[in-house]
């Protein structure tokens, strides 16, 4: 357990924090979010003794951390930030073990610990243990973070913007999985955001904060049904309710979906895929019109013998067009196991796909709306 107890933070004559109070359960994913300055990255580093309180006290499981070694206190925290910050010299697996290390964990386990968790997020071990950072791409580089951030054990976890400069569909996969292992491994978290929807979708307990003070802590849903302020209704974008059957494909699409080229080789895309964390491509023709969707069953299946990659495209998938209603795809995700809808223009380039957790945001969205 988490305790700030009326603790203060100045920056010279500026104050940053204000006499904050709070208590984080163990277990418990809290998401620290508000306008730039307000003081969340601040109240992160203050967990793990990176900034020091200029008044009040922390304590983690009733004792204060100001008496603990900060060092030693480090090796229990796991952190991740955005720079990822892997050593380069290092493979996966050394970088996933860096802490145990430093904890003089039995060494026999490492390779079992590393397989372990690169399992738990999809990343199988012979094939990525000794690759070196640079042989990843941003995705996993990040998973690979997340990773020695937990390797230890640890039982806080404290996470500073860490999707922030991922492509949507990589960050809306990595906030999947890291709220899957925070309940696998009932991990406290502290995660700082900048985005209402990543705070909604993974926070058991929002704490919302305005000039250094707690603006509104409350869980999603009750900070959805009863926002404290103007700038909390802001931030959570409320609008008038629109009924499901008003919706466009449009307003449930993901825009930036993985393309390539019909010309690119068969290598390229299973390397891209590979990379990407993803297990389909849609293909395009040299006009960008839409042709299908390349995937890696196919690649697995057919690759070897085909000479490109455009007999080995599905036309199987379903698409619509940019301003159709949004119901019938909606049915088709729910009804089947298809993973993701493809979006076209009027002109058959590609708008976007509706995948299932982004069309499930949007109904959720439509359940609330600001009162005239």
């Amino acid at each position: 357990m988490i305790q700030f107890e009326h603790v203060m933070k100045n920056y010279g004559n500026t104050k940053i924090l204000k006499d904050l109070s709070f208590t984080v359960p163990d277990g418990q994913f809290l998401v620290l979010i508000g306008p730039s300055g307000c003081g969340k990255t601040t109240t992160l580093k203050l967990i793990n003794r990176l900034s020091e309180p200029d008044g009040g006290r922390i304590l983690m499981d009733g004792k204060d951390i100001s008496k603990i070694n900060p060092v030693q206190l480090r090796r229990h925290i796991g952190y991740v930030i955005q720079q990822i910050g892997l050593f380069p010299n290092m493979t996966v697996e050394q970088n996933i073990c860096v802490v145990p290390k430093l904890l003089k964990m039995d060494k026999s386990k490492y390779s079992q610990l590393a397989r372990e968790y690169l399992e738990m997020v999809g990343l199988p071990y012979e094939q990525y243990a000794h690759k070196y950072p640079n042989e990843l791409s941003g995705g996993q580089q990040q998973r690979i973070g997340v990773l020695r951030a937990l390797a230890a054990s640890p039982p806080v976890v404290l996470m500073d913007e860490p999707f922030g400069a991922l492509d949507p569909m990589t960050r809306e996969v990595l906030q999947d999985e890291v709220k899957k292992l925070q309940k696998k491994l009932n991990k406290t978290i502290v995660f700082v955001t900048h985005d209402m929807d990543e705070a909604l979708k993974l926070a058991d307990v929002i704490l919302f904060m305005n000039q250094g003070e707690i603006e509104q802590m409350d869980s999603p849903e009750k900070m959805l049904e009863h926002p404290a302020s103007d700038l909390v209704r802001s931030f959570l974008g409320k609008r008038t309710p629109v009924e499901s059957d008003q919706l466009r494909v449009e307003d449930c699409m993901m825009t930036k979906p993985f393309v390539v080229s019909m010309d690119q080789g068969i290598l390229e895309c299973a390397e891209k895929m590979a990379r990407s964390g993803i297990d389909t491509l849609l293909v395009v023709d040299e006009n960008d019109k839409y042709l299908g969707v390349l995937p890696i069953n196919n690649i697995r299946k057919y690759g070897r013998t085909a000479s490109g990659i455009v007999p080995l495209l599905s036309t199987d998938y379903r698409t619509v067009r940019v301003g159709e209603y949004a119901r019938e795809s909606m049915d088709y995700l729910l009804g089947t196991n298809a993973s993701f809808v493809v979006v076209l223009n009027a002109d058959d380039t590609i708008a976007g796909i509706i995948t299932r957790n982004r069309m499930a945001r949007v109904v959720a969205e439509t359940l609330w709306g600001e009162e005239k």
